[in-house]
């Protein structure tokens, strides 16, 4: 018997009840934010879904357009767990902060991303339009050294979760358009040495897309989101001082173009690439810690059955790391100067570059659902920051999703 809407309701409830109380630990993603590197068809193929995405998360968060790709009714539950490894050493003193020498690892545990969604084909006055709506993990970081005396109580988390309700309409044949709009629920706590304890503050962003039929084979899609800019008040009663601050965090604006073709192997290959462009320097707080990013995604998917995909991507990530910081982050003043901006940078630390990843999906493991499972590792990366303080960090990912289809299901089988 097919469950009804009461028991998916409760589920995805259940899963939005497990993010809000998980810790993200810093995971795969470009500085902070994790893009569809962590999707049940996507995650697989190195993020990879501009043009062309393999589960309809991925059109959700990134190019909405692309939800014209599906038919009928289409309800995905995913959910992937990262671990990583985060060493930070710290040489020199920072006495403004009350942090002395020390070399540990971060305590943060590993925890698992959810994500879920649901798209639905409509037809509104002969126009075909596809309507979806997603809980989306869209970034995440998290670092604690409070185990260790001489960090003072080191310790960042943040969480942003984001509710999502997507259109997309058939122009033609051939082009499609699509936006989101993303209702953001943001969780803080530090990144700022004193006291401070979780925080949420609630943001907008929209996302508009694109995408053509070039040839039967050959897709193209651009996608363009604007930045997100939350306010968490009262986050942080810096070290030394008594008045609480308020810390003021974005997500940046973000530019993705993306091809995606399915000419050889007779069709059962497809082959996608994805450029995406993350202006860090329109975001709060970042833009003091990170600066512009350039991300190539590559992907393959290999159709060895109708039933059977198999998947491998890999991606290469700029540093985001900001040689130059200055004297204050996020409007507040750095008790310690450069020295202690460099240790509150060092909390976001994600310098590594490549990652590659493998995935694989089954059509129709019962009469109208598939399953996809994916696994990744972000290869190890050393970084100095500053005369005093250097981070190391890498990650691996595990994750797996279901997805029912009701109707006509996908238009391709790539």
């Amino acid at each position: 018997m097919r469950p009804g809407p009461k028991p998916i309701l409760l589920r995805m409830l259940v899963a939005l009840a497990c993010a809000l109380v998980c810790r993200t630990a810093t995971a795969q993603s470009y500085g902070v934010e994790l893009g569809n590197t962590l999707m049940p068809a996507s995650g697989g193929m190195g993020g990879t879904s501009v043009a062309r995405p393999q589960d309809m998360l991925s059109g959700i968060n990134a190019n909405p357009a692309t939800l014209t790709q599906y038919r009928g009714t289409t309800f995905t539950m995913a959910g992937t767990f990262v671990g990583s490894t985060f060493d930070l050493t710290q040489t020199g003193p920072a006495p403004a902060i009350g942090v002395s020498p020390f070399s540990a690892k971060s305590s943060t545990g590993g925890t698992v991303v959810p994500n879920i969604g649901v798209s639905q084909e409509l037809d509104v006055f002969g126009l075909p339009i596809t309507l979806g709506l997603g809980l989306i993990g869209t970034a995440g970081a998290g670092t604690s050294f409070v185990r260790q005396p001489a960090s003072n109580g080191t310790s960042t988390y943040l969480l942003v979760l984001e509710f999502a309700p997507s259109i997309a309409a058939q122009l033609t044949e051939r082009l499609s358009i699509g936006a989101t709009m993303f209702v953001g629920d943001g969780y803080l706590d530090g990144p700022f040495v004193g006291t401070s304890a979780m925080t949420n503050a609630f943001a907008l962003r929209a996302g508009l897309g694109a995408s053509y039929a070039l040839t039967e084979n050959t897709t193209l899609g651009c996608y363009w989101k604007t930045k997100q800019q939350f306010t968490f008040s009262n986050a942080v009663v810096l070290f030394n001082q008594t008045t609480p601050v308020d810390v003021h965090l974005g997500l940046p604006e973000e530019l993705g173009l993306g091809i995606a073709n399915s000419t050889l192997m007779d069709g059962r290959l497809l082959l996608a690439a994805d450029a995406l462009f993350l202006r860090w320097s329109s975001a709060d707080l970042f833009r003091d810690i990170y600066r512009d990013q350039w991300v190539m995604q590559l992907g393959a998917q290999f159709s060895v059955r109708p039933r059977l995909r198999l998947r491998a991507g890999y991606a290469l990530a700029q540093s985001p790391i900001d040689p130059s910081v200055g004297t204050s982050v996020a409007g507040v003043p750095v008790p310690g100067g450069v020295p202690a901006a460099k240790y509150l940078q060092a909390q976001f630390a994600v310098t590594n570059q490549h990652r590659l990843s493998i995935g694989m999906g089954v059509r129709d493991v019962l009469p109208g659902i598939d399953f996809d499972i994916l696994a990744g590792g972000m290869f190890p990366a050393f970084a100095q920051l500053g005369d005093f303080t250097s981070v190391s960090l890498n990650s691996y990912w595990i994750g797996a999703g279901i997805t029912w289809r009701f109707g006509r299901g996908r238009v391709a089988s790539n």
